[in-house]
């Protein structure tokens, strides 16, 4: 007889090849969007089948439980913010990093809101909220600054090299909550060049071609 586990696996298989790569996108749009609309909280099944005019019980077949869902959505919508970025000086990539990420801030700062607490509560989440929105970032941004460090421009044991990332993707989140306003393009190139170049002994603005 079989056992629970395998009766499971099997009543999930078979209806997860009805939806298609094209579909799902689709669907973990539509979460996406119901996350920065109404947070994690307020997020059901039904409203996600009812904005995208999908079965609730091919959802559930399919992902099983809410968390399992949006967890599936991040890490099926994962994009590189800061892709390539290589001006040739830490300065032109730290300006060109800040345009990039405060163009995006309007859909990522609130997605980021809604599913903080959450995910503070469940490492699964956590580590898919991580993948999707932070980790490729903090990379992208440490290169930048270790290119820096090769080429010279900062000293290889500079003690602040290691908190760019921390300073440049922190205060995207902080400004929503301090000002009540988004820390789009003008405001992160700014911080940058007032605060994260004056502290790397970088002289502000964008250097010269």
């Amino acid at each position: 007889m079989p056992s629970p586990d395998s009766v499971q696996e099997s009543a999930l298989a078979s209806p997860r090849s009805k939806i298609t790569p094209e579909r799902a996108q689709e669907l973990y749009a539509a979460v996406l969007d119901l996350l920065r609309e109404s947070g994690y909280e307020s997020l059901t099944m039904e409203g996600v089948a009812s904005r995208t005019r999908c079965g609730k019980s091919t959802l559930y077949r399919q992902w099983g439980s809410k968390p399992e869902l949006v967890v599936a959505a991040l890490r099926g919508t994962r994009r590189m913010r800061l892709p390539r970025i290589d001006t040739g000086t830490l300065t032109g990539d730290l300006l060109e990093a800040a345009r990039a990420i405060g163009e995006a801030s309007v859909r990522d700062t609130p997605l980021m809101h809604a599913l903080s607490h959450a995910a503070l509560q469940s490492p699964e989440l956590l580590c898919a909220l991580r993948e999707a929105l932070i980790v490729p970032e903090v990379a992208a941004i440490d290169a930048m600054v270790r290119r820096g460090q090769e080429r010279g421009e900062i000293a290889a044991d500079h003690p602040g090299a290691a908190f760019v990332s921390a300073q440049l993707l922190g205060v995207m989140r902080a400004r929503p909550l301090l000002e009540g306003r988004y820390a789009d393009a003008a405001y992160l190139t700014g911080f940058v060049e007032q605060a994260i170049l004056p502290g790397l002994g970088l002289p502000a603005g964008a250097p010269e071609s």
